[in-house]
């Protein structure tokens, strides 16, 4: 064992590191997260079948009940976890993975009803549930032995169908029934409250064992097209070919999902169009304890297939052959010669007379004989399963299927072509998506990373494109289906992760400690460093990461700069992860920690990961704020706003005390830039609030000032100007007492900016002055988490925008260069975003809206590329604008209403209003007149209640413009408009307003439009 601070050996006793003193951090190795299925089943109303009798008579009532259970779990390789009394807990999938742990379970619990009604006493009822799930499983050792455990709420579940089931019932969860359907029939109950459950839960029954092979029910579940497999058709082609000379055997080899039963069958299905006969069995996981159900099964097929036959291929039997075969088939016999042999003779009579019935078969016609899953085969049909692949007889080709952990070691004997069969390649992978999904290029992104989750393996695919659409993130139907909602995590779908699971088990302890280490890492990690964390001998790690790469588990991946490690695929690596339990996740992120930090060249993205993985949370918060302060630096807002989160969420979790909420305060106001910068404007006023409630509890007047300036700023896009006015006011008020000069630059702004919105514009020229005065001057100051020339920009970006409005242009000019110059200087996305947004803004003012547009979209294109999601619908507006004064009133149109609903999505006021009016005058130019109207009309009222008095006018002059002069009414309700119009533009300084409106009500006068 090795310290996971310093990697000094640390001796079984310790419980510091010799060497550093840091605590030394255990985690119980067998201890581990499984996806299995969880067995529960007792005696109805035990206690009143005992309740009367001795202890031994009581223990001899039940025990055969008990007996019969054990037996019915071993049956079918489950293991029973815990005896109660009266009844058993029992689990399917551990400790060894076993992808059929549904089908499994289900047939344990048939078989375990079926037992305890053949004892004859009808005392005895059981009742059992079953539900799929995961567990934490962990080995109890006592003084005499070890017992396997599980734990976690997917045992609660399974105890509460026991108890719901009814006698001789068996009660199953939606998760098993999914898993199982089609291996086993099943009746819906419907929707049951159980006890601790708070909403109800489906609730399936058991009617019976379903006579479906699991290829039928793949085949049934299956909706993809076969693709490819060209290099593997042509040597099966080639085989059967050959086996006019003599028997061909062909064995396909290849890991759980791979195809190896869809190449199979559409081979065996091509050969019978061709003539000839098809003989075909599979070996069963839940036969394997009974001798010769796999020869059963194809002798009972190939007598089918003999039936259509002129002749009988028995009658060369002799009577002890065809008593060999009547034992297979469960025929009752007659025949004493059979009863005086010994089980080895027996066993050379069945094989030899298998042989014979199938030579027969093929000497009649050409038959392939295609037995699947030779894993699973039993015990005693392996021997005639390998004596029929080694007959020296011509037109019989034998076509086996196998995973690798089952080639049975007759295969070399026979002569068998092995074949390998390899996952698909990426062009057929994405001819399988196409047919799934559909051809359009709108899900080419989804496609890829579909292909590179599943690493092309057929079943992942189908698997994870099922879960997608039942989970309707694609809807619509196979061939043709669309992405609803961005994908954060294609995850592994319920199906699949005993397949992986049962390939993971077959590792080592050590080969699976390293694998988990190097999930920890990630998909792709270098080979230096994993050697660092991995605690192991430098031979043995060696030996493990041979045989991983050996087994295309975690494979080396040469490269110039270092050799790496990659993950065949995630869903290996996601497996592989999240069967680890807590403390050996925590325990192995704390040494990757460790290791990163001794190394400086590593970003603190990775070590934030780590560090909140390893629940260090001072170094999580850390970490995390430096992370955000990189992403920020590059304009990556959202990325900021994730390591914002994670850096509050770790803080809060530390010990709380005056200091920690100090800087629980600051780290919410340093925050606000990011949740700005990528339109999140709830969470915005939200950090500010929190902010200033912290401030508040530690009587801290400078934090609360700050906070409240950030919440102030917020209201101004989230809430009404009346309720922003008040707000800013009392903030400037407390920023010129406090005596800081950076956040009174910041409050006057904040003020300004609520001003503008309000159509206060004189007075927000005042505020946005002094505050770029004293950002200009030798003693520039801004507020925490900003800089001076950044809060000079906005103060720039404003003011020009402001002067605009007002018609004074040069004084816009000269406050847009000065943004620009900025701008240019720093190079940053948002500061370019800004600068462009005021510049069309006074281009349109200039009334050149072709370079307005060419400026605007520049902006546009780079606020979506970098996530600057406030800006969006501002700029979408103002480029809107700009192609309606060039008369491209379908542009206009299409580029207002996505102002507006990005707007609405945001949450930013101002900006739906805006939108709504330009986009009422691009309708109306389209002739919907009486459209552009309501439009008006609607935010004309909204900016009246609200206090936006310049949107309130821009929307009455809007008003005066749609409203054909073709009546008396109409013309009072122009007049009207524009009076109002010009009042307000008026008193606020908008002159360029004041001026259309004016000439418009002159005209209108003049042209004798004047009544009482």
């Amino acid at each position: 064992m090795h310290c996971a601070a310093c990697q000094s050996p640390i001796d079984p006793g310790d419980s510091r590191c010799r060497k550093c003193g840091a605590a030394v951090r255990r985690s119980d190795p067998d201890s581990e997260r499984r996806f299995v299925t969880i067995l529960r089943a007792d005696v109805i109303d035990s206690t009143g079948l005992v309740a009367e009798l001795d202890p031994e008579e009581a223990v001899s009532r039940l025990e055969p009940a008990l007996a019969a259970m054990r037996a019915s779990v071993r049956q079918f390789s489950g293991i029973v976890s815990k005896e109660l009394g009266d009844g058993l807990s029992a689990v399917f999938g551990a400790p060894i993975a076993d992808d059929n742990h549904a089908p499994l379970a289900c047939h344990a619990a048939i078989e375990l009803v079926r037992r305890v009604a053949s004892l004859g006493d009808p005392g005895l009822q059981v009742r059992v549930g079953l539900h799929s799930g995961h567990v934490v499983a962990y080995m109890v050792a006592s003084e005499f032995s070890k017992v396997y455990e599980i734990g976690g709420a997917a045992q609660h579940l399974a105890a509460r169908l026991e108890q719901e089931a009814e006698a001789n019932q068996i009660y199953v969860s939606e998760a098993c029934h999914n898993l199982a359907d089609g291996h086993v029939r099943f009746e819906h109950l419907g929707d049951k409250s159980l006890r601790g459950f708070s909403q109800p839960v489906p609730v399936y029954r058991i009617v019976g064992a379903s006579d479906l092979s699991s290829w039928r029910v793949r085949r049934a579940r299956s909706v993809s097209r076969f693709v490819d497999r060209t290099t593997e058709r042509d040597l099966l082609d080639r085989a059967a070919g050959q086996a006019r000379a003599s028997r061909q055997t062909v064995l396909l080899l290849g890991d759980a999902g791979i195809g190896k039963s869809r190449l199979a069958h559409e081979f065996a299905q091509k050969l019978r169009a061709e003539g000839w006969r098809l003989i075909d069995a599979e070996c069963s996981p839940n036969l394997q304890g009974a001798p010769f159900s796999t020869l059963k099964r194809i002798l009972l097929s190939g007598m089918d297939t003999a039936a259509r036959d002129p002749g009988d291929p028995l009658k060369d039997l002799s009577a002890i052959q065809q008593s060999a075969l009547d034992a297979v088939l469960d025929v009752p016999i007659a025949n004493p010669q059979w009863d005086e042999l010994e089980p080895h003779a027996r066993g050379r009579v069945i094989s030899d007379a298998s042989c014979a019935v199938i030579q027969s078969l093929a000497s009649r016609q050409r038959t392939v004989l295609l037995l699947e899953d030779l894993h699973w085969i039993d015990r005693a049909s392996d021997v005639v399963v390998a004596a029929i692949a080694s007959l020296a007889v011509p037109d019989l080709l034998v076509l086996l299927t196998s995973r690798p952990n089952g080639m049975p070691v007759w295969i070399a004997r026979c002569h068998a072509e092995v074949v390998a069969m390899r996952p698909l390649d990426d062009d057929s992978g994405l001819e399988m998506l196409s047919d799934m999904l559909g051809s359009s290029e709108t899900n080419a992104d989804l496609k890829s990373r579909i292909i590179s989750h599943t690493a092309n393996v057929p079943l992942f695919i189908e698997e994870v494109c099922r879960g997608l659409k039942e989970s309707g993130t694609l809807r619509g139907e196979w061939g043709d289906l669309a992405l609803v909602r961005p994908i954060d995590e294609l995850g592994i779908p319920t199906s699949i992760q005993g397949v992986i699971a049962a390939r993971l088990d077959r590792v080592s302890k050590q080969e699976r400690s390293v694998l988990q280490v190097a999930a920890a890492l990630g998909a792709r990690s270098s080979e230096a460093l994993l050697r660092k964390i991995a605690i192991q001998p430098e031979d043995a790690l060696r030996g493990c990461l041979v045989s991983l790469d050996r087994a295309e588990l975690l494979v080396r991946i040469d490269s110039e700069l270092e050799d790496s490690l990659e993950f065949r695929h995630e869903m290996v690596r996601q497996v592989t992860y999240d069967s680890m339990v807590e403390k050996v996740r925590e325990d192995i992120h704390a040494r990757i920690l460790a290791a990163l930090e001794r190394s400086e060249a590593e970003d603190p993205d990775k070590l934030c990961y780590h560090a909140t993985r390893a629940k260090d949370w001072d170094k999580a918060f850390g970490y995390g704020r430096a992370s955000a302060r990189k992403c920020l630096a590059r304009s990556a807002f959202t990325d900021a706003a994730d390591y914002f989160e994670a850096a509050m969420r770790s803080l809060d979790k530390t010990p709380e005390n005056p200091v920690r909420e100090a800087k629980a305060v600051d780290i919410r106001i340093e925050a606000r830039a990011a949740f700005i910068g990528s339109g999140h404007i709830s969470e915005w006023l939200n950090l500010g609030k929190e902010a200033q409630r912290r401030a508040d509890a530690i009587n801290d007047i400078g934090r609360k000032v700050a906070a409240m300036t950030v919440v102030a700023a917020a209201q101004n896009f989230y809430g009404a100007p009346v309720e922003a006015i008040t707000l800013n006011e009392e903030v400037v008020g407390l920023a010129e007492q406090s005596d800081n000069s950076g956040w009174l630059n910041a409050a006057q702004y904040g003020l300004g900016q609520v001003y503008f919105l309000s159509g206060r514009y004189r007075e927000a020229d005042g505020l946005f002055a002094r505050a770029c005065a004293q950002l200009m001057g030798p003693e520039a100051s801004a507020p925490f988490g900003t800089t001076p020339k950044f809060a000079l920009l906005l103060c720039c970006m404003m003011g020009s925008i402001n002067h605009t409005v007002m018609g004074e242009l040069d004084a816009a000019e000269q406050l847009q260069r000065e943004a620009a110059a900025i701008a240019d200087e720093t190079s940053r996305p948002y500061d370019r975003v800004a600068a462009a947004y005021s510049g069309g803004w006074l281009m349109l003012g200039r009334g050149d809206p072709a370079v307005a547009a060419s400026i605007l979209e520049g902006g546009f294109v780079l606020a979506q590329k970098h996530g600057i999601r406030l800006f969006v619908p501002v700029l979408a507006c103002h480029l809107g604008i700009a192609y309606l004064e060039q008369g491209l009133y379908d542009r206009a149109c299409g580029m207002l209403a996505e102002a507006r609903e990005e707007a609405r999505a945001v949450g930013y006021t101002s900006a739906v209003l805006r939108s709504s009016i330009y986009l009422a005058l691009a309708t109306n130019r389209l002739g919907d007149v009486q459209a552009a109207q309501n439009m008006l009309r609607e935010a004309r009222n909204t900016a009246r209640q609200q206090g936006f008095s310049g949107l309130e006018a821009e929307a009455l002059f809007g008003e005066a413009v749609v409203t054909p002069p073709s009546s008396e009414e109409n013309r009072t309700i122009i007049l009207s408009a524009l009076r109002a119009a010009i009042a307000i533009a008026s008193e606020s300084g908008a002159k360029p307003l004041l001026q259309k409106a004016e000439a418009m009500l002159n005209g209108m006068l003049a042209e004798g439009h004047e009544f009482a």
